[in-house]
């Protein structure tokens, strides 16, 4: 069996987490770019022997922790499941669940009813997805009223609770208000996309944050290379940090990993040239 490198890890609320996290845009169908696009990722890993595959791809480096919003795909579930067994080990699950925050009766059993899945289906994390969390920000206050509900609800089903937050005022309200959290999820790319501030304020808020930041969109949805994503995220975040990544292939896991290997041991990434036509001699191509 050949040797795999094992990628670093940090802590976040007591559990080991590898540094890179298993991302399920490009499982799921959610390209941020064309229907097209999300239609092909779906044909091709929209079942649960390509999702595992990419898993256990992800797996043999100690990448084992994948976030999702998990209990909204059978197929993933499956593929989780399938993994586990044939990696006899446990992948940990980041569930990012959309729930009802409206303020009634119903919409709170609701909203417990659905945090209860997330663990039934074996969530480690819970951390409330960016739509629902963000409908509570109250910018006046500085304060996400009724979040410490939704929190507490999620520590009694036994999981570890957290926020997405697209919104960069929530690491900050959540800070200041010592809401009980573990993590945040953060948009952070080298090319701003669908961040709300300029990336400068981005990096100060998450260096400033009191909890372990898990960034996402690290390729801005594939708008730059993983060279250039991957490099520049994990060589401006802090060591207990993660980087959240999604590929298409098991060989994009192999070179993805590399390159941030690479960035974090300070040397050249061991990697093929890009695949472009009529390359320079300087580059490897035709004189």
């Amino acid at each position: 069996m050949p040797q795999y490198p094992q990628f670093p890890r940090t802590q976040v609320g007591g559990l080991s987490l590898p540094r890179m996290l298993i991302g399920s845009n490009w499982l799921l169908g959610f390209s941020h770019k064309t229907h097209p696009m999300n239609h092909m990722i779906l044909e091709r890993n929209g079942n649960a022997k390509a999702m595992c595959e990419i898993i256990c791809a992800f797996a043999k480096y100690g990448i084992d922790a994948l976030m999702a919003p998990i209990t909204s795909s059978q197929p993933l579930m499956d593929a989780l499941n399938d993994a586990e067994q044939k990696l006899g080990k446990r992948i940990i699950r980041i569930d990012t669940p959309t729930i009802n925050v409206d303020d009634n009766a119903a919409a709170r059993a609701e909203a417990g009813q659905k945090i209860r899945d997330c663990a039934k289906a074996g969530a480690d994390f819970c951390l409330i997805h960016h739509t629902s969390a963000e409908a509570l920000v109250n910018k006046n206050l500085g304060q996400i009223p009724r979040l410490p509900d939704y929190l507490s609800m999620i520590r009694d089903a036994g999981m570890l609770p957290g926020l997405s937050a697209h919104m960069p005022e929530l690491i900050i309200y959540s800070d200041e208000n010592e809401y009980d959290v573990e993590t945040y999820i953060q948009l952070y790319n080298c090319a701003g996309f669908l961040m709300q501030l300029e990336v400068e304020g981005v990096n100060r808020i998450i260096w400033g944050a009191k909890r372990p930041v898990m960034t996402i969109k690290s390729m801005a949805a594939g708008r730059v290379t993983p060279f250039v994503g991957l490099s520049f995220s994990y060589a401006t975040l802090r060591p207990c940090d993660m980087v959240t990544v999604g590929c298409l292939t098991p060989e994009e896991v192999d070179e993805d990993v590399e390159i941030a290997l690479a960035v974090l041991e300070r040397r050249q990434a061991q990697m093929e040239d890009r695949g472009s036509p009529a390359k320079s001699v300087l580059v490897g191509g035709n004189k």
